[in-house]
């Protein structure tokens, strides 16, 4: 009931054309129903000496051109009207296709719309753990199976019920008995396709679920092709989409079983019903119970009612991938949407940042970042360091309010962090992510995309900053080289200039480097980090990093380790101490020295 409902709020504004589909394909029907009562007709009043038995309208039509006597020398009058029947019939099939069509479209249409709309505004969270795979699927697939429900299918229902009734309508009159013994066997199938309708409903969900975690793999792999090829590792992931593959092929035999018990039991059914209704309605004839027209009429009947009876099994089965599919779709919708706080504050951003016991956890009872208390002035640079997993990087998408901190203050220019408007908090946060992902667009669009109306002086300077200019230049089209799909025709290290360009180009008062220099040469680091204390309006800059050479120049240094603040200070005040910091320094210029020896 709940997905019938969400599918007539998606019809708001498309239901008259559904309801012409519906009083289209009545009318097909209603018309398609005459030609077997011309034949009748025909067959007991003109060719034979039975009294005519015909509505008044009909009969009135039969006194205009001369009776029945008039029609047995012109016997191609019947077939005149049975064929411009037909053509009537042909008219409103069109309508109905048409107007099914596309209702079902501008449907399709609006789920993608609200679907895709829904996912732009979706946590931070939500994203992370979200299968991009099974996302796509949802968007795509499974609002397909809800456009072709719509367009064809539950069209068909419309139609199965008209056909029931305007037979059930004109052949009572006939002979009501033989009527109960053309409809005994269709209550059987009706059960039949109902118990159908719940197995193959089970079997779809999962194939679904099966078909999404194959499309997943398939994307992931498409997306990490080098790396895979980098590390031989063609073999295993073969092997592992094979698994699933192979998960997928199971459920959807499972699925085609289902659906030849369904075509062959119906059938049998439907071959003993019409056989039922040819052997009674021919004896009737034979001893005269019943006239030749009207077994003709009766055995046509039940030939052309069985046949949608039998599609309500198609017909169930697209409402059942439609209901999963609706579910999935709603499972997505379901998910709220964060909240941006449009009405919070938007205040001038300066820079100064002041984190006091802050605590934060993904999980309860297991927190990440535990009584977190540091101060920075606007201008100044700090640097974190510390092991994987220590924090880091979530101590830094607090600042930015991907994630809401649980305990504690974090204040920007005396302003408390949560009474910010997330939109404004994120436009002064230029955050540069380890792995940036570049757009399949030029050099240029890529750089411009938080400010579109960005001048090229504009967009050549930040790129001087972020040393990517010279080598953009050597590129055959310069900025308007296409990088390629996430970025694949450029090198890690250019891939990240790109990145911090495209945050530079922004002006934001606070700048975070989540070890978003990693894959540069330590010359570059240099050249860039020179770069930015030169820059007019120097912002708040946060550096994540491993290398001691990229951070030993920042004003505060915090060492993290296991979610706390181990060690704070300058360089100079860090490697005095007998700490993690310190050992680091050690190590890495250990290894500087061993490299400069054997070079």
């Amino acid at each position: 009931m709940k997905n019938i409902k969400q599918l007539w709020n998606y019809l708001k504004g498309n239901r008259s054309r559904y309801f012409g589909a519906l009083i289209s394909i009545g009318l097909a029907t209603l018309f398609s129903l005459a030609a077997p009562l011309i034949i009748k007709t025909t067959i007991d009043s003109v060719i034979g000496d039975k009294e005519l038995q015909a509505p008044k309208v009909i009969q009135d039509v039969i006194v205009s051109i001369g009776g029945v006597e008039a029609l047995k020398d012109k016997l191609w009058i019947p077939a005149i009207i049975i064929v411009a029947f037909a053509i009537i019939r042909g008219i409103f099939l069109y309508f109905k296709g048409k107007w099914s069509a596309e209702a079902a479209e501008a449907v399709a249409k609006t789920i993608r719309d609200q679907v895709y709309d829904h996912l732009q505004y979706l946590s931070y969270d939500y994203h992370v753990k979200a299968e991009t795979g099974d996302l796509i699927q949802r968007c795509t697939s499974d609002v397909e199976i809800i456009r072709r429900f719509l367009a064809t299918q539950s069209i068909e229902i419309g139609s199965a019920l008209f056909m029931l009734l305007f037979t059930i309508y004109i052949m009572v009159p006939m002979d009501a008995t033989l009527t109960i013994i053309s409809m005994s066997l269709i209550p059987v199938i009706f059960v039949f396709t109902v118990v159908f309708f719940v197995k193959v409903k089970e079997a779809f969900k999962l194939m679904e679920e099966a078909e999404g975690k194959m499309s997943s793999t398939l994307q992931e792999n498409l997306t990490g092709l080098r790396v895979v090829r980098a590390f031989g590792r063609q073999a295993y992931e073969v092997d592992k989409f094979d698994e699933k593959n192979i998960v997928n092929r199971d459920l959807t035999y499972k699925l085609i079983r289902l659906f030849a018990w369904y075509w062959s039991v119906s059938d049998l059914l439907s071959m003993i019903q019409m056989g039922i209704v040819l052997t009674t309605s021919v004896y009737w004839t034979y001893t005269g119970r019943i006239t030749l027209g009207t077994m003709v009429v009766f055995n046509t009947y039940v030939g052309m009612l069985l046949w949608p009876i039998r599609q309500l099994g198609r017909v169930i089965t697209d409402l059942g991938k439609a209901m999963v599919s609706l579910d999935r779709i709603g499972e997505i919708l379901a998910e709220k949407k964060e909240k941006m706080e449009e009405k919070g504050e938007n205040p001038k951003i300066k820079g100064n940042i002041s984190f006091k016991n802050v605590t934060f956890e993904y999980e309860k009872g297991k927190p990440v970042l535990n009584d977190i208390s540091f101060d920075v002035k606007e201008g100044k640079t700090v640097a974190i360091l510390g092991p994987t997993g220590a924090g880091k990087t979530t101590l830094v998408h607090l600042l930015a309010r991907l994630f809401d901190y649980q305990k504690g203050s974090i204040k920007i220019d005396g302003i408390e962090l949560k009474e910010i408007d997330k939109k404004w908090i994120r436009k002064n946060v230029g955050l540069i992510l380890q792995e940036p992902f570049l757009f399949a667009r030029t050099i240029k669009d890529n750089i411009k995309l938080g400010r579109v109306e960005a001048e090229d002086e504009e967009v050549f300077n930040v790129a001087k900053v972020a040393a990517i200019h010279d080598v953009v230049l050597d590129f055959d089209k310069g900025y308007e080289t296409l990088v390629g799909e996430r970025g694949v025709s450029l090198s890690g290290g250019q891939k990240q200039r790109l990145a911090i360009s495209r945050s530079l180009i922004i002006n934001c008062p606070i700048i975070v480097f989540d070890d978003s220099l990693s894959a540069v040469d330590t010359e570059t680091d240099a050249a860039i980090r020179s770069a930015l204390k030169k820059r007019r309006n120097k912002a708040t800059t946060f550096i994540i990093s491993h290398r001691i050479a990229t951070i030993s120049e920042a004003d505060i240094i915090l060492v993290l380790e296991k979610g706390r603040i181990v060690e704070i200070g300058n360089h100079n005040e860090l490697i005095s101490n007998n700490g993690l910091y310190n050992r680091i320094w050690k190590l890495q210029n250990l290894e500087s020295n061993i490299l400069e020896k054997s070079s």
